[in-house]
C-alpha cells in the first residue's frame, strides 16, 4: 500500500515510518522541508483547501496524519495545523479515492483547551466525510526517548526532590512504538466502520507514581516528594507560559488537572486495539538506563550554563557597584585616561549582559559577549598587567567564561537557532 505520511520527520512520524516500512508499505514522506528523493512538501499553515492537496495525493492508497504541535508559535496555529489543514487533507483524500485514513489525535475532554478543541474538530470532520475505513487514535501522554517532552519529564524525574502538584489527574502513558504499531495495524485491518480508538496505557498512575516510574527506568532510587499547592502550580504555569519554548503553560496545566485516562468505556476500546500496549515500567530496557540518565542531565545543561553566565555578569556589576569599595571601582578606568563615567557605563553594560543572557539568549549575544571579554582582557593586559600575575587569576577566569560562551554558541548553531 502507498501511504502518504504527513509529518514524517516529526515526533510520531519517524517511528510510524519505520513501522509502516516494516509492514511492507511504501511510505511517501509528507514533510515541511523535503530532503530525500520522493519527499512531498507540505505546509499546514498554508495548505488549507482540498485543492492544495489533490496533487500531493496522486498514487496514495492511504493517508496518515501525524502532524501536531503542543504550543502555538503564530496566531491561530492550533486552528490551522490541527483543524483546517487536516480537514482539507481529509476532503481531498475522499475526492481522490484514498482507501484508508489514520488520524493521530489527542486524549482529553473536548472544549477544555484550544489544543483539544482543534484536534477534536478535525476528528469530527473525518468521521463525517469518511464513515468507513478511517481510524482516529486519541493518544495518552506518549513516551519516546527522542521526544522533547519525554526528555523534559525525565529531567524533572531525575531531581532528588520531586515537585508533586496537587490536583494533577491520573495518567496512563503509552510508548511511541506501540502507537506506531497500531497505526500500521489499522491500515492492515479489513473494511470497518470508522471509529475512535483511545490509546491509554494498561495502568493508571498518579503524578508521583509516574515520576517514580521514570526514575525506575533510569535506575534511580525513590526521591523525596514536595507537594505543590494547585494555586501555586497555576501561577507557575501562567508565568512559564509567557515563553513560547516552555512546555508548561496555563493550557497544559489544565490538561494535567484533567488527567490523561480517557472517559467511560475507554478500557473496552483500548482492548479492541489491533496491537497491545506495554506497561510504563517496560518503556525502556534496563540497559538503556544510563542513556536515559544522560538525556535527563542534558536537559539541565543549557539552563545551568545560562544561569551561571548570567550570575557572573550580574554579580560582577553588583559587587563592583555596592560591595567592593565604590571609590576603587570608580577609579578603575583612570589608567586608561577615562573618567568615573566610564566605570559607571561598564557596570551598566555588565548588568545589561546579565539581563539579556536571561531574557534574550542567542548567537548574536554570545558573539558580542566574546568580543566584550576579549576587549576587557586586552585592555587590562595593556594598562594593568599586574592582574596577569594576581594569585586569584582574574584574567585566567576569562578563559573559562569564554569557553562557556563558545559552548552555548555551538549548541545554538547545532539547533539552528
Amino acid at each position: 500500500m502507498n501511504v502518504l505520511l504527513c509529518g514524517a520527520d516529526g515526533f510520531f512520524g519517524q517511528t510510524i515510518h519505520r513501522a509502516l516500512a516494516a509492514a511492507g508499505h511504501r511510505v511517501i514522506r509528507g514533510v515541511h522541508h523535503p530532503r530525500l528523493p520522493g519527499d512531498v512538501a507540505i505546509d499546514y499553515r498554508r495548505d488549507l483547501t482540498p485543492e492544495a492537496w489533490l496533487s500531493r495525493l496522486e498514487g496514495a492508497d492511504a493517508v496518515v496524519n501525524a502532524v501536531g504541535i503542543l504550543r502555538e508559535r503564530q496566531t491561530d496555529d492550533f486552528e490551522r495545523i490541527h483543524h483546517r489543514a487536516p480537514a482539507a487533507l481529509f476532503r481531498a483524500a475522499v475526492t481522490a479515492g484514498v482507501k484508508k485514513i489514520v488520524q493521530i489525535s489527542a486524549l482529553g475532554a473536548p472544549g477544555t483547551t484550544p489544543y483539544l478543541v482543534s484536534k477534536h474538530a478535525a476528528d469530527a470532520i473525518l468521521l463525517e466525510i469518511m464513515p468507513e475505513n478511517a481510524a482516529i487514535l486519541r493518544l495518552a501522554l506518549t513516551f519516546s526517548q527522542e521526544g522533547e517532552a519525554t526528555r523534559f519529564f525525565l529531567a524533572m524525574a531525575s531531581l532528588p526532590v520531586l515537585c508533586i502538584p496537587r490536583g494533577a489527574g491520573e495518567l496512563r502513558p503509552v510508548h511511541v512504538e506501540d502507537v506506531a504499531r497500531n497505526v500500521a495495524a489499522c491500515l492492515s485491518m479489513p473494511a470497518m466502520p470508522s471509529r475512535i480508538f483511545r490509546l491509554c496505557g494498561p495502568r493508571a498512575l498518579s503524578y508521583a507514581d509516574w515520576m517514580e516510574t521514570y526514575r525506575g527506568l533510569m535506575k534511580l532510587p525513590p526521591a523525596l516528594h514536595l507537594p505543590i499547592p494547585a494555586f501555586a502550580m497555576a501561577g507557575v504555569a501562567r508565568v512559564a507560559g509567557l515563553s513560547r519554548a516552555s512546555l508548561l503553560s496555563r493550557d497544559t496545566w489544565i490538561m494535567m488537572k484533567q488527567g490523561n485516562r480517557a472517559d467511560a468505556g475507554s478500557d473496552e476500546e483500548t482492548a479492541a486495539l489491533p496491537a497491545p500496549l506495554r506497561d510504563p515500567a517496560a518503556f525502556a530496557p534496563p540497559e538503556e538506563a544510563g542513556r536515559l540518565r544522560l538525556a535527563a542531565l542534558a536537559v539541565w545543561r543549557r539552563p545551568m550554563l545560562i544561569g551561571v553566565l548570567a550570575a557572573l555578569w550580574l554579580l560582577t556589576a553588583v559587587i563592583s557597584a555596592a560591595m567592593f569599595p565604590v571609590a576603587e571601582s570608580l577609579a578603575f578606568p583612570r589608567p586608561f585616561g577615562l573618567t568615573e563615567t566610564a566605570a559607571v557605563g561598564a557596570l551598566a553594560l555588565d548588568a545589561l549582559m546579565g539581563i539579556l543572557t536571561l531574557i534574550r539568549p542567542g548567537r548574536k549575544l554570545w558573539l558580542f559577549q566574546l568580543a566584550l571579554i576579549a576587549g576587557y582582557t586586552l585592555a587590562i593586559c595593556w594598562r594593568l598587567p599586574e592582574f596577569l600575575l594576581h594569585p586569584f587569576g582574574p584574567m585566567l577566569k576569562n578563559l573559562a567564561v569564554a569557553a562557556l560562551i563558545v559552548q552555548l554558541y555551538a549548541e545554538e548553531t547545532a539547533a539552528g537557532n
